[in-house]
């Protein structure tokens, strides 16, 4: 566990290891939201949010390759 303090503006310090771990540099963007119990979430915000979610969705499974082998199924049956 990584403790901080708070400054009189309110500012936190974030460790050198979290923020290299995160690659969050001066001028990154921070979303703060509040999750259960007595938790606040901090996440960075790429600065390219569309690049950054690039392949989050890729799976094992190609929709292309799967609709390819139903035509051929189906076209084979008649």
């Amino acid at each position: 566990m990584i403790i901080a303090k708070t400054t009189e503006k309110g500012h936190v310090i974030i460790p050198a290891s979290l923020r290299k771990k995160y690659d969050i540099k001066k001028g990154t963007r921070m979303a703060i939201s509040e999750g259960e119990g007595n938790v606040i979430i901090i996440k960075p915000i790429p600065d390219d949010p569309i690049e950054a979610s690039r392949g989050i969705l890729k799976g094992n499974t190609s929709l292309t390759k799967a609709l390819l082998k139903d035509r051929a199924e189906e076209a084979k049956n008649g």
